[in-house]
């Protein structure tokens, strides 16, 4: 069965986006720890990231990198976190959190948003990310 995630590559079920490649996309989470919290994925539907070939870890990786430096640039604060734990959704997932301090990446405090603000935010954060460096 297609995982939530793949549902969100397929189109079934929306997301704000905040970048995309042929093989990678990069959404805002729904159930933020902090405000620009964003998912990276590999479109191929994979439960566990060291089951990925080496070729798409390493791009997701890269992939990762890209959309944290825009991030960053678009979200207030102190740096990014990345966080890779896999239990919640059987796709491999890179979480990018905006921190302020160390709570904002302990998946214990979330914070809520309005459809209005996360599409600002995807939109802002989209700006910002250049997938050419």
């Amino acid at each position: 069965m297609a995982s939530i995630f793949t549902k969100i590559v397929e189109g079934i079920i929306p997301c704000y986006k905040v970048a995309e490649t042929e093989e990678f996309l990069a959404f805002l989470d729904v159930n933020p720890n902090a405000a620009g919290h964003t998912l990276c994925i590999p479109k191929k539907e994979v439960d566990k990231i060291f089951d990925l070939d080496a070729n798409t870890y390493q791009g997701l990786m890269e992939f990762a990198r890209k959309v944290a430096i825009g991030l960053e640039k678009a979200v207030p604060c102190k740096r990014i976190g990345m966080a890779v734990i896999g239990l919640e959704v059987p796709h491999v997932h890179v979480h990018l959190v905006p921190l302020q301090t160390m709570e904002d990446i302990r998946f214990q405090q979330k914070v809520s948003l309005s459809e209005e603000e996360m599409t600002e935010l995807a939109n802002k954060i989209s700006l910002q990310v250049n997938l050419n460096i």
